[in-house]
């Protein structure tokens, strides 16, 4: 297995049960806090954008390519209080990540319209997207729409064909991976937390053969135990890609 993507659902869901604020379960979601543990008297446990555990991802599972939804397009949509709050929990996130990630071998990649976020933002995405490097791939799906980047790719295309680049026989489905935000292997398997079954305009077009787990854990809730306890299972799968 090379690539495995994760649809993080169930933050706000979460802290509704637990009686804390959304942004307390953004907060919790996204790493791995003292302040809450100390605070609501939860025991914390690993989460994925917790670096440790997406080593345990590259290192311990030997999986060279990981998926992240963090922000979708659709996600503009929610409160102006919740969309700022997120956009400063990534941003702190990124200043984190630009100290340490190096350290880790991992290159940081960004899919989706980075234009729709602030500029100071942007910048500083732009900026941790360049100055990592590895061999080991964390793509991190912000502003995104699966359909969108389809629509995308098609317009590239379709300019490369206009201008006498490229003939309509270049264009099959393994020449059209190279078109979309970044050329990732397509995904082996994708699971997703908190119990809805749907892919939410995630990867559409990497998801063609994708193996799928819908678990019932809210994300922040979600462990590397359970991590490993469906990846035990995709390998017992017996993949025949409608052959």
């Amino acid at each position: 297995m090379e690539h495995i993507a994760i649809i993080m659902d169930g933050n706000r869901r979460w802290a509704k049960e637990k009686n804390l604020l959304p942004s307390l379960g953004h907060l919790y979601g996204a790493r791995n806090l003292t302040l809450i543990k100390q605070k609501i008297g939860l025991k914390i446990k690993d989460n994925l954008i917790n670096l440790w555990f997406i080593s345990h991802i590259f290192y311990k599972k030997n999986i060279k390519y990981l998926s992240l939804f963090a922000f979708s397009t659709e996600n503009f949509k929610r409160s102006q209080e919740e969309v700022g709050y997120l956009m400063k929990l990534f941003y702190n996130e990124a200043v984190k990540l630009l100290k340490k990630i190096n350290e880790k071998n991992i290159k940081i990649i960004f899919s989706g319209h980075l234009e729709y976020l602030d500029e100071e933002l942007k910048q500083k995405l732009e900026e941790l997207e360049k100055s990592s490097k590895g061999d080991y791939t964390l793509n991190l799906c912000i502003a995104y729409g699966g359909q969108r980047e389809i629509i995308d790719a098609t317009k590239k295309i379709a300019n490369l064909y206009k201008e006498g680049k490229i003939s309509l026989e270049d264009i099959d489905e393994k020449e059209f991976y190279r078109y979309l935000y970044h050329e990732l292997p397509p995904i082996d398997l994708m699971i997703r937390t908190s119990g809805e079954i749907r892919i939410s305009n995630f990867m559409l077009y990497s998801l063609a053969y994708s193996e799928m787990k819908f678990v019932n854990t809210y994300f922040p809730a979600f462990t590397t135990k359970e991590l490993d306890k469906v990846i035990d299972e995709y390998q017992d799968r017996n993949r025949r890609f409608g052959k």
